[in-house]
């Protein structure tokens, strides 16, 4: 069996063992300590963020920005549909209700234009959303000046999930610092990790003080145990966030490693018309968390054949997140489409492939995928 090759796995820096073995040698085994208190400090320099709350996990770090916005049963929450359904679920964790916004093509992320349908809509009905999320897809931002003016104009709040896209920026602004409320991934396969986790994040203090005493059981500052609202066990653990302070040093070398494996694949595939790899911004920098691309709709040769490819020799590929709205757990929601007659996200999601992107590849590994693929065209 040959080697596997992984679409986006774990990478340690070296230095997150020091950290972990800390925690036991001074016995901050438990939630809370100093790697928790010093992982939510490293966010907030590098990022340029005043406040952070470490949690299990980003999807935690959704649910409790959308109790900060004051989203309950009965609200309507706009969110992009081209994402993870870890995006969408906590929107029923509150009883609320979603509402699907189509991408664009240029950025792959919500498009301004199905927004402003949607808030004609939602305008219309009398019903508007208390809160926005916009998900900036495989590492790249989405268009904030747009979606913001739009938000701003109707005085609604966008909370910002960057949980692929820690490190990349809009106009020179972190990822995950243009929204009222951003959300981190520390997932296994994301650019860093601490085998999971999540964090989020806010420039408003209040929102981040208030996610902490959710994320800890709602626990009053009283000698005995008082609660007064719903708590979670939220809080990420001491020995996780000593990971995540090793890998948080090495940011910066895997962006740097993720950007040439995508920059080997469009040299690569330059001249092969029926491939095109993602479009990169010009308003910002992406983290190239993932190389992504899509097959032309007329080409023999379609994503699946090339999954199954590269299969056949150990190597990991995906298809693109299958829309929210044509989930079938999503599909009685509504969704507004950039276009009359078509929807992009699901167009994307039908010719698009992940391909791998996993910063432990060497040069060999790289031109082993790039082999089999334009073999096939």
């Amino acid at each position: 069996m040959e080697k596997r090759i992984y679409l986006s796995s774990p990478h340690m820096g070296g230095e997150e063992l020091k950290y972990i073995n800390e925690a036991f040698d001074t016995n901050w085994v438990a939630p809370l300590g100093p790697n928790v208190n010093s992982f939510e400090k490293s966010i907030c320099e590098y990022t340029g963020i005043k406040a952070a709350t470490a949690l299990v996990s980003g999807t935690s770090a959704i649910h409790l920005a959308l109790k900060c916005l004051g989203v309950e049963k009965g609200d309507i929450v706009f969110c992009s549909t081209l994402t993870f359904s870890a995006t969408a679920n906590p929107i029923i964790y509150q009883g609320a209700e979603p509402v699907f916004i189509d991408s664009e093509y240029k950025s792959w992320n919500m498009s301004p234009i199905a927004l402003q349908k949607a808030f004609d809509d939602a305008k219309k009905n009398n019903k508007m959303p208390k809160a926005v999320i916009v998900v900036n897809l495989y590492g790249q931002c989405a268009d904030y000046d747009k979606l913001k003016a739009i938000c701003n104009k109707y005085n609604v709040a966008i909370i910002e999930d960057a949980a692929e896209s820690l490190g990349a920026t809009y106009k020179g602004v972190q990822s995950g610092t243009i929204g009222d409320i951003g959300i981190y991934s520390f997932n296994g396969n994301k650019i860093i990790t601490t085998s999971g986790g999540g964090i989020m994040v806010s420039n408003n203090e209040e929102y981040t003080k208030k996610a902490l005493f959710w994320a800890t059981q709602s626990r009053e500052d009283k000698r005995h145990y008082e609660h007064k609202e719903l708590g979670f066990n939220y809080r990420m653990s001491n020995i996780v966030a000593g990971i995540g302070r090793g890998q948080i040093k090495v940011l910066d070398k895997r962006i740097k490693k993720k950007k040439e494996i995508y920059q080997a694949y469009k040299e690569a595939f330059k001249d092969i018309e029926d491939i095109k790899m993602m479009n990169i911004c010009d308003f910002g920098e992406t983290n190239y968390w993932l190389s992504v691309a899509t097959i032309n709709e007329n080409s023999k040769i379609k994503p699946i054949d090339i999954m199954l490819a590269l299969e056949k020799e150990n190597i990991e590929s995906r298809p693109v997140w299958k829309p929210m709205h044509i989930q079938p757990f999503f599909k009685e929601y509504k969704f507004f489409s950039s276009l009359e007659k078509e929807s992009i996200s699901e167009n994307l999601f039908n010719r698009g492939i992940c391909l791998p992107s996993d910063t432990k590849m060497d040069k060999e590994d790289i031109k082993k995928i790039i082999d089999i693929v334009t073999q096939m065209f």
